[in-house]
């Protein structure tokens, strides 16, 4: 048992993130007590103690804003942690999910890449390896970016929120679809209403990007992609308004959903990128943790897709499956580099309190093994000619560790480069997806923050998506 103890929740969120990738399986438990002494209190289960004075603190940092304050509290826990442990995370103290936005910042502002990575050395305490890495990856971004119109431009989502069975390790707003095709025509019209009406919106705007993902898109039946794929050509790909447009995804994803007939759809459609996503290559993985497909159907689609032309095909892997050692990642890699797809996705595993996994099991502690996994899987995108384009972090994610994408020069995906920086706006449809608007000059909010995005969330209950979908289109009424 951990806990900690804090006299202002400003300190709460960084500090249980900090402890627990230090701590991965310890149960934790957090309270604040404005009228306690100490500013923070951490107690480890071996008796040992953090304390800071309050008092002390506030006379030291009588300048200092409340952002920088805990940050400068973040960083004596971590170090605090770091040697009680003997332990060095690769990202440091960061606990967000978006360090190659810190690395963009500062180059934003006048950086060259050396400093940006010294920066995030000395002020986050992240290794040097992962630094470049981040640094790297901005730059790229940059570039890629540089094509998009931020003013007057934007980008699309459409979620498809039914799987063919739910992955014990997935924490998404997913719905078997055994459970929900009888409902699945009625999901389809209220999304089609909703489109229609951010068409409506974004009358003028230049649309840059298209992205139809989920849950699985291809649950739909070949008729539904159909007429979701026609809808989406009417509305956003006519002679007005379709010739910025930059990229355009649907993620087919699971193998067990793909058909030849759903490909021949997306085929004749203006789909420039899919995404065919086994996760693994492990037969034993993939029955292990809910995922009704075999090793041969994810070659067999894959090789499908080449067949009728497919010539941007991303596939997703995660690092950390249940029963996974590096050797059994060394052969995921070796099939998936015999296929050749023209991006790599690979995550490293997140356990998020939805998810079944979550429940099981406890976390393992895979920092040796993951290290192994996703320097493997670095080596073999290189084999492939593939380089990091974007990458991200998410709580209780294996080893402290991070999502990175690879991609050959011409095959990067700017949408999901989009997701992470926030730099347009995107305009989601579908049942728990969320519009990001972002604006040209920041403003601030009710609790006084200041901001420059706003962000509009959809229901994610499904029957309640269904039902309440003029509410959901009044939300994203000018």
């Amino acid at each position: 048992m951990i806990q900690i103890q804090c006299k202002e929740t400003l300190y709460t969120y960084n500090l249980y993130h900090i402890t627990k990738a230090f701590f991965p399986n310890a149960e934790i438990k957090q309270c604040v007590d404005a009228e306690q002494e100490p500013l923070v209190r951490i107690e480890l289960d071996d008796g040992s103690c953090f304390l800071l004075d309050a008092k002390e603190f506030e006379e030291n940092q009588k300048k200092e804003d409340a952002q920088e304050k805990k940050k400068i509290v973040t960083k004596m826990v971590y170090r605090f942690l770091s040697e009680k442990t003997g332990q060095e995370m690769a990202w440091g103290m960061l606990t967000g999910v978006r360090p190659t936005k810190l690395a963009m910042h500062q180059m934003e502002n006048g950086m060259n890449e050396a400093q940006a990575k010294a920066f995030l050395q000395e002020v986050y305490c992240v290794s040097e390896k992962k630094a470049g890495l981040a640094v790297d990856i901005a730059c790229r971004e940059k570039t890629l970016l540089s094509k998009l119109d931020y003013l007057n431009g934007f980008s699309l989502y459409v979620g498809i929120p039914f799987c063919p069975s739910i992955c014990s390790y997935c924490s998404f707003s997913s719905s078997p679809i055994d459970v929900w095709s009888p409902r699945m025509d009625d999901y389809l019209n209220a999304l089609c209403i909703e489109l229609r009406h951010i068409a409506k919106e974004t009358e003028g705007k230049t649309l840059n990007t298209i992205y139809i993902g989920g849950g699985t898109p291809t649950t739909l039946t070949a008729k539904q992609l159909e007429k979701l794929l026609n809808v989406v050509d009417e509305l956003f790909l006519n002679e007005e308004r379709g010739a910025e447009l930059l990229e355009y995804t649907v993620e087919a994803g699971r193998p067990d959903s793909i058909t030849k007939e759903k490909l021949e759809v997306i085929c004749r459609h203006p789909v420039t990128r899919i995404s065919v996503n086994p996760q693994t290559m492990q037969q034993k993985t993939l029955d292990l943790v809910g995922r009704k497909h075999t090793v041969q159907a994810v070659k067999d689609i894959f090789h499908l897709a080449r067949e009728l032309g497919f010539d941007n095909i991303n596939m997703d892997l995660i690092a950390g499956l249940p029963g996974e050692n590096a050797e059994d990642m060394r052969d995921t890699l070796r099939q998936i580099e015999e296929l050749s797809p023209d991006s790599l996705t690979v995550h490293s595993l997140a356990i998020k309190r939805a998810a079944r996994m979550a429940q099981e099991q406890p976390v393992r502690d895979l920092h040796t093994e993951i290290t192994e996994m996703v320097e493997d899987a670095a080596k073999t995108a290189e084999k492939l000619g593939l380089v990091p384009y974007y990458l991200y972090r998410q709580k209780n994610i294996a080893g402290n560790f991070e999502n990175v994408g690879y991609a050959k020069a011409d095959k990067a995906g700017i949408y999901n480069i989009l997701i992470m920086e926030e730099k347009q706006t995107i305009y989601a449809a579908g049942a728990g997806a969320t519009t990001k608007i972002v604006l040209p000059e920041k403003i601030k909010t009710e609790n006084g923050k200041e901001t420059n995005l706003i962000r509009i969330e959809n229901v994610k209950n499904i029957e309640e998506y269904i039902a309440r979908i003029d509410e959901m289109i009044k939300r994203k009424s000018n």
